[in-house]
């Protein structure tokens, strides 16, 4: 029984595992505002908000797309719809403003836009701070338009506080109510479970070691809308505590760092990369849609195993660790260990990721990462390359390569790191460490790119690094430029 708020109103609904919120809303409910375009999370269309309470009890509400949301998460949060913004005739800034703007045509992805849109107006209604090109970007990127064009859009989006805030009055009712499933405990033979704490998911784990898992579902639930999967059991693990908490932490190394709970969302980690690996939290920018960012979790992205997934690629090239829970404990191991072949990881039956670890830059540490894709925003990688080093007495030291799209697994390029280690960042060294990706890497067609475009954007990736480091170690960029096209 799914539990929650449907636009200020109690809503209470049986549902298969596999159901996903627009399932349940436009065939269960009959609430039909919310549109379907591409169901897999790519178009916008069916964008709705969910809200959750904050630490100050406010409630705090999230873009998400319906279509790949399982409904089952939905248990005593509040959802709002295209259909619940209006108030009789009066309707949401949002709402006049795509129609003082001429914001629409045929109307189809129109309830999506105005979604985003209503978030971010809750968003700025709550933390008031200027609406930048770079934050309404990031709103919108989500959502497609064939029809207007962008332009009315984003005036519409940029003129939401002009307009009455005619907005519903139960937004402010408060957080919502417990559900009646957390109320009467965990039904460890239910097909959708919801442990709230590691206790429970290890329970979970041993009692069903072969149900599917399940965070923010962004590439899980593709298997229900595009292949028409069934689940027999899933474990939700969103609403374990201790899978939702950042610790600062130290190894026995002596490395320090943070670890990760798995359930953490990209949106949530995003601010805590910004000051010690900004180009990580630039590749977030083009990691999927707010939409996704809001749902999807580095967890998720690692246990997925995917070659072109982005944050591994960065994870291993920043030496990442892993905690790993199940039946029989915990361990840790190191990322690099993780990744067996495709779609195969060391996780044993019956665990899963706790937490990863993301170690603190030390000094004199560079990062780097690049991400080919055909768009720039809400795309898959065809080719994604991280590089982290350090420069000491003019050599290049501790330098780690990793490459997305370019292997089965996401992977370091050892024979590549191996040229360059210790070497000066001269036209010889990057040239050795080109040649050397062929012992590292024999990558594949698909329809993301032909093996020779992977292998040549490699190699082009690696001259980009030489440049980058050439050009911090001259006050002559041009000359450096020169220089390597010479070459």
């Amino acid at each position: 029984m799914i539990d929650f708020m449907l636009n200020g109103q109690p809503c209470r609904s049986e549902a298969s595992p596999e159901t996903s919120v627009l399932e349940l809303l436009r065939e269960t409910l009959g609430v039909t505002g919310t549109k379907e375009g591409c169901a897999s999370g790519d178009c916008g269309a069916c964008t709705v908000a969910i809200g959750e309470p904050g630490p100050d009890g406010e409630l705090r509400y999230h873009s998400a797309n319906a279509c790949i949301t399982p409904a089952h998460q939905l248990n005593g949060r509040y959802l709002v719809t295209v259909d619940g913004l209006a108030q009789g005739d009066a309707l949401h800034p949002a709402q006049a403003a795509m129609v003082a703007c001429h914001g629409s045509q045929c109307g189809f992805c129109t309830p999506g836009i105005v979604m985003s849109l209503f978030t971010l107006h809750e968003q700025q209604r709550q933390a008031p701070a200027p609406l930048t090109p770079q934050r309404l970007e990031a709103a919108l990127g989500g959502n497609l338009c064939r029809c207007t064009g962008y332009r009315p859009i984003r005036d519409a989006a940029m003129s939401m506080d002009s307009h009455p805030d005619h907005r519903p009055l139960w937004l402010d009712a408060g957080a919502p109510r417990d559900s009646e499933a957390n109320k009467t405990g965990l039904d460890l033979d239910a097909s959708f479970l919801q442990p709230g704490s590691l206790a429970e998911l290890t329970d979970c784990l041993a009692r069903h070691p072969q149900a599917r898992l399940v965070a923010g579902a962004t590439d899980l639930w593709l298997e229900s809308t595009q292949r028409l999967a069934r689940f027999e059991r899933v474990i939700d693990v969103t609403r374990v505590a201790e899978l939702n908490v950042v610790e600062e932490a130290e190894l026995q190394d002596g490395r320090r760092g943070w670890w990760i709970g798995a359930a953490v969302t990209y949106s949530r980690l995003e601010p805590l990369l910004e000051e010690p690996y900004d180009a990580f939290a630039h590749l977030l920018h083009r990691l999927g849609s707010q939409q996704v960012r809001n749902r999807g979790t580095l967890g998720g992205n690692i246990a997925n195993a995917s070659p072109i997934g982005d944050t591994p690629p960065v994870l291993l090239a920043l030496g990442s660790r892993l905690r790993l829970v199940g039946p029989e404990g915990e361990r840790e191991l190191p990322l690099d260990d993780f990744f067996l072949d495709y779609k195969r990881t060391a996780l044993r039956e019956g665990e899963a990721i706790r937490a990863i670890f993301l170690p603190r830059p030390v000094a004199g540490q560079t990062l780097k990462v690049w991400k080919l894709s055909k768009r720039r925003e809400d795309d898959i990688s065809a080719v994604l390359g991280a590089f982290a080093w350090r420069m000491e007495n003019g050599v290049i030291r501790d330098v780690r390569l990793a490459f997305g799209g370019m292997a089965a697994i996401p992977k370091r390029a050892a024979h590549a790191e191996a040229a360059l280690e210790g070497q000066a960042p001269d036209a010889a060294a990057f040239r050795a460490a080109r040649e050397a990706l062929a012992e590292d890497f024999q990558p594949m067609s698909d329809v993301r790119g032909s093996a020779e475009y992977r292998r040549l954007s490699a190699a082009n990736l690696l001259e980009r690094l030489h440049l980058v480091i050439a050009q911090a170690e001259t006050d002559s960029p041009r000359e450096v430029m020169l220089h390597a096209y010479a070459h």
